[in-house]
C-alpha cells in the first residue's frame, strides 16, 4: 500500500500478452514456479560427493554469485545455455544492460556444480536422467585475485 502507483507495474506488456519463443503468456511466464534441484543434487552427491568442490544455486546473486565463495581464481563461463525468452522480455522492458542482467538474474543458467572435468560426463548424465539439461559451461583457473568472465550472446563481461 505504501508504493506509489507509478512504480507498481512498469512493463510494456499485459499479463495475457503472448511472448515470442514460448507457448505461454507473459503472466504465466513470470509466475511459473522454479524447479527444485534437490533430487538431482542428492543423486550427484551419492555418487560424487568427494569430487564436488562447490555448488551454486544462481539466484540471489545470479551469474556473479560464485565470486562470493571462491578465492584466487578466474572463473570463465563461455558456454552458457541460451537465454530464455523471459529474460529478454525483462531486459527489453527494463532497459537494463546485459552486464547488469547477469548480476541480477540467472539468465536461464540456474545451478552450477564445480568439480574436475573428468567427472562432468557422469554428472551431466545424472542431471539428464531427471529431464534436466546439463552441460559444461566453463572452467576455473588459478589467478592472483578473483575474476569472472562471462562470454554470451550479448558479449563478454568481466566482473
Amino acid at each position: 500500500n505504501g508504493l506509489p502507483a507509478e512504480v507498481v507495474y512498469c512493463g510494456n506488456c499485459s499479463l495475457t500478452e503472448p511472448v515470442q519463443g514460448t507457448p505461454v503468456d507473459a503472466g504465466r511466464l513470470v509466475l511459473s514456479p522454479t524447479r527444485t534441484y534437490a533430487p538431482v543434487v542428492k543423486a550427484i552427491l551419492d555418487s560424487h560427493r568427494g569430487d564436488v568442490h562447490g555448488m551454486i544455486h544462481c539466484s540471489g546473486g545470479a551469474q556473479t554469485k560464485v565470486m562470493n565463495f571462491v578465492g584466487n581464481v578466474h572463473v570463465i563461463k563461455d558456454n552458457l545455455f541460451e537465454v530464455p525468452p523471459l529474460f529478454e522480455l525483462i531486459r527489453r522492458n527494463s532497459g537494463a544492460e546485459p552486464s547488469e542482467m547477469y548480476k541480477v538474474f540467472n539468465m536461464g543458467h540456474r545451478f552450477e556444480i564445480y568439480l574436475p572435468a573428468e567427472h562432468a560426463a557422469e554428472v551431466i548424465r545424472i542431471s539428464e536422467s531427471f529431464g534436466i539439461p546439463a552441460k559444461i559451461v566453463g572452467h576455473v583457473e588459478d589467478a592472483p585475485a578473483n575474476r569472472l568472465v562471462i562470454k554470451s550472446e550479448f558479449g563478454t563481461f568481466e566482473y
